[in-house]
């Protein structure tokens, strides 16, 4: 049974096959560290679920999940506009194969930790000169459509890099600032305006984009306030009230960008290993040269 099935299997299915997972491993590679990730597991989870409701032949759960299905298949083009156009542009490049790689994966450590330090002393600071500043601090969802939106920087945090970044004469100072592992991914950045209705009076232009964004990713996002030099931090579609301590701004961020306690206790166990399994390695390694 086995070798009729493969008798039938030529040259020009493995071709397809192949040129099919490459373009699937580059559609992959285009939407990496976007939030059309997210937007595709949950397509797929849709199509799972219909294809168990068919398979033990759930009617009227199958009909609503096709409605839906058909619903989403009629938005996709919508929803992923960004990913299409810039898969579009760089297919007329002749430059799809060639698409800049990811800045690399989740360490183990927090550099991030004193780049936000450095960031609550350069808000403190920008507050008390009454300059208006937009720190986004990305978390899980992927924030590149809105980097690809401003200045590629990929520099190192510091805080003479932020306050040339908001200063009045710098031609970004009117944009958000993205923060990814502790590393200034983009300055300048354009961010979705919050769509329901403000109608607090200490809501600017700054507070309403940061608002936007958190009602659509997991973003944690730092505003300065230019005419109060209020300091708030807007988080899942909600804005904080005006930080005065600088201290407290340190704490409120490391709390809530880390990971959960018990990723961190699991990393922390598995850098322990490592360390004890390279040190017993070294000592029977210089036992040995003794001897």
């Amino acid at each position: 049974m086995t070798f009729s099935a493969l008798g039938h299997v030529g040259l020009t299915d493995v071709v397809d096959v192949i040129a099919t997972s490459v373009l699937i491993y580059y559609v992959l590679l285009l939407i990496r560290g976007t939030r059309a990730v997210q937007i595709l597991i949950g397509i797929i989870v849709i199509v799972g679920l219909l294809g168990i409701a068919n398979l033990l032949h759930l009617s009227l759960l199958g009909t609503v999940l096709r409605l839906i299905a058909v619903g989403a298949a009629v938005t996709i083009p919508i929803v992923f506009q960004p990913e299409l156009r810039r898969a579009l542009e760089q297919i007329g490049r002749g430059g799809l194969f060639h698409m800049e790689q990811g800045e690399g994966e989740v360490g183990w450590g927090r550099p991030e930790d004193h780049a936000i330090v450095a960031l609550a002393r350069t808000a403190s600071l920008l507050g008390r000169n009454r300059r208006g500043a937009l720190v986004v601090i990305e978390q899980q969802s992927g924030l590149k459509e809105y980097c690809e939106s401003g200045t590629m920087l990929h520099a190192d945090m510091s805080e003479a890099l932020l306050l040339s970044i908001f200063s009045p004469a710098s031609p970004l100072h009117d944009g958000a600032v993205v923060m990814r592992e502790g590393r200034i991914v983009a300055a300048g950045c354009f961010l979705p305006l919050a769509e329901r209705p403000l109608t607090s009076p200490r809501i600017g232009t700054r507070h309403r984009a940061a608002l936007g964004l958190t009602e659509q990713t997991d973003a944690v996002v730092v505003v300065v306030s230019e005419e109060a030099g209020a300091i708030t931090i807007a988080r899942g579609g909600k804005l904080s009230r005006p930080i005065d301590d600088e201290q407290r701004l340190v704490k409120l961020l490391l709390a809530i960008t880390r990971p959960p306690r018990r990723e961190r206790r699991r990393r922390v166990h598995l850098i322990s290993n490592l360390r004890m399994r390279l040190r017993s390695g070294r000592s029977e390694r210089e036992s040995h040269a003794v001897h």
